[in-house]
């Protein structure tokens, strides 16, 4: 019922309810588009496979159009609402058909490039997944089979690795290097951060040494912090091809970085790089050959996200733990319980085990968060004298930075407070403790990675939030952080909390489709079936020659966005 509507003139009634232009009446505006609709409803193209929208018994687009904007009296106020009505699943099912045809021609255009097939059958490789240090989960040993599958075919992987914290990724990843090197190639391990790439180079220089001659691959770590010597002295033997495995930032794509055969890219938390990023490090490969991609991360996308907006990658998830890995006990606390953070610090470092410190750093309080963090570890210091507490932050210098993580992996410092640069990547296996303070701040998937930060290997791990204020959000997420430690259950719980743009971020520009009718919380279901429509388009039609049409409306509609992702 609209707001200009009298309703005792009227009898019962459903009229569209537009948001009109400032100064335009809203029942001239419901003419005006009243009258575009019958001229020009029938004039809509459908592009939706017919056997599916008979098997939907979906009206016509053009019928659909005219029932959304003129619905039945006696319809269902309900369904309309919710848009659950055959007319809403016809326009939500045709858009996200087109961009489901898009990422399949643009999956199909890549899977055609020619790449580099490396030999998987050797020995070694089967040698190397032995002399492990542990055995591969289930779910490991899945994401391996088909990560291998990908490096032996003449044409470049582009695969996105998605696994919880602690699950076993770089693992996964390391076996790829081992079967690159013993082929002659080389790869390279790109991080978002120092801090990150120096915890990939500890992990994977004990999994080399570790099992002698089988896991034998020479690392290099290459960050804007290795001296200037050592550096030229690494990008030297990368040129001659005698390190197999280059750990790095942003620093591997500089312009002075060659290396001799690089055939693998594997990319950590790769929503933290620029296309032109990615880009630049394919451009590095052996003989002009697109590299093999890996893109890891431990961010919980929900499926049906991560088949839309990575929808031109393979996906391979990782969903287990493993063996005596146990998820860590959360504790919600409010403002004036610091009494029980206090003893459990107290009780954690009587059992030899540290402690984390968590503040939160934003750009626009950076100043007041930093002095936050600062007074923080004053106060711990004082009340735990006989301790050593160190306090890490970005504004920190490299080797400050680096000394103060180095105290606290080697257990000589038993507190490290610290703003949001551990959020990914730290693993120190004595810490068992985590207090977030302001926990309310943080984004539901900042938590989850946080939680994951203690608890590792056969150790119990409490995270304990403490939460300061509340909005009805911030409630949302420390609710769904005490309900389940299932890392993709929390991503379905962020999408719903946050919607899919805020989800992903301003940094993931180009990569969340700009959908007009289709909602990728609401319609999860559609979208699969749409993904499949697709699918089988592209596999009977490869470069949509014998569908013209169709060509022109992906193009129309989804081509320069799509062009934005060109790179995995």
């Amino acid at each position: 019922l609209g707001e200009d509507e009298d309703p005792e003139s009227m009898d019962r009634r459903v009229v569209p309810d537009y948001a009109a232009p400032e100064g335009v009446p809203p029942r001239t505006f419901r003419r005006t588009i009243a009258a575009a609709v019958e001229s020009y409803a029938d004039l809509t193209p459908s592009y939706l496979p017919q056997a599916l929208a008979g098997e939907r018994g979906l009206p016509e687009t053009a019928v659909a159009l005219r029932w959304i904007h003129d619905p039945d009296d006696d319809v269902e106020l309900e369904a309309l609402r919710a848009r659950d009505t055959p007319a809403h699943e016809r326009l939500v099912l045709e858009e996200l058909y087109l961009l489901e045809v898009g990422l399949a021609l643009r999956r199909a255009k890549r899977a055609a490039e020619p790449g580099i097939a490396i030999d998987v059958a050797r020995p070694r490789i089967d040698a190397a997944r032995a002399a492990l240090p542990f055995r591969l989960t289930l779910a490991q040993s899945r994401a391996w089979a088909e990560i291998r599958a990908d490096l032996a075919r003449p044409h470049p992987m582009s695969r996105l690795l998605q696994g919880d914290v602690g699950s076993g990724k770089t693992a996964v990843a390391f076996l790829a290097a081992i079967a690159a090197a013993e082929s002659g190639f080389q790869t390279a391990l790109m991080a978002p951060t120092e801090l990150l790439a120096e915890q990939h180079d500890r992990t994977l220089r004990q999994l080399a040494a570790g099992g002698g001659e089988a896991t034998g691959v020479r690392v290099a770590l290459l960050t804007a912090s290795v001296p200037r010597a050592d550096a030229e002295e690494i990008r030297s033997r990368l040129g001659r091809g005698e390190v197999d495995l280059v750990v790095g930032t942003h620093a591997l794509v500089q312009g002075e970085v060659a290396f001799a055969r690089l055939a693998l890219a594997v990319v950590d938390e790769q929503h933290r790089f620029g296309v032109l990023q990615r880009a630049a490090l394919a451009q590095k490969s052996h003989a002009g050959l697109s590299p093999h991609t890996l893109v890891m991360t431990a961010t919980p996308i929900p499926r049906s996200l991560a088949l839309t907006v990575y929808g031109d990658l393979d996906l391979s998830v990782i969903d287990e733990l493993p063996p005596g890995r146990r998820a860590p006990e959360t504790v919600l606390l409010r403002s004036g319980e610091g009494h029980r953070v206090t003893e459990l610090i107290r009780e954690t470092i009587a059992r030899g085990e540290q402690v984390y410190v968590v503040y939160p750093l934003v750009e626009e309080s950076e100043k007041i968060d930093l002095r936050a963090a600062v007074e923080s570890t004053e106060r711990i210091r004082a009340a735990f004298p006989e301790l050593r507490v160190d306090l890490v932050h970005g504004r920190l210098d490299a080797a400050a930075r680096g000394e103060a993580m180095t105290r606290f992996i080697e257990g000589s410092s038993q507190i490290l407070v610290s703003t949001t640069v551990i959020e990914v990547g730290v693993d120190i296996p004595n810490a068992t403790l985590m207090v977030v303070e302001h926990a309310e701040r943080f984004g539901l998937a900042q938590l989850h990675q946080l939680r994951g930060r203690v608890g590792r290997r056969d150790r119990l791990g409490t995270c304990v939030l403490v939460a300061r204020a509340a909005s009805e959000d911030s409630e949302a997420r420390l609710r769904a952080m005490l309900e389940t430690s299932d890392g993709f259950r929390i991503a379905d719980a962020d999408l719903r909390i946050r919607g899919p743009g805020e989800f992903l971020g301003t940094s993931q520009h180009g990569r969340l489709p700009d959908l007009r009718i289709a909602d990728l919380v609401r319609d999860t279901r559609l979208l699969s079936l749409a993904r499949e429509a697709a699918l089988e388009t592209v596999r009977r039609d490869p470069g949509l020659l014998r569908t013209p049409d169709l060509a022109r409306a992906v193009a129309l509609r989804w081509g320069e966005r799509l062009a934005l992702v060109e790179v995995g």
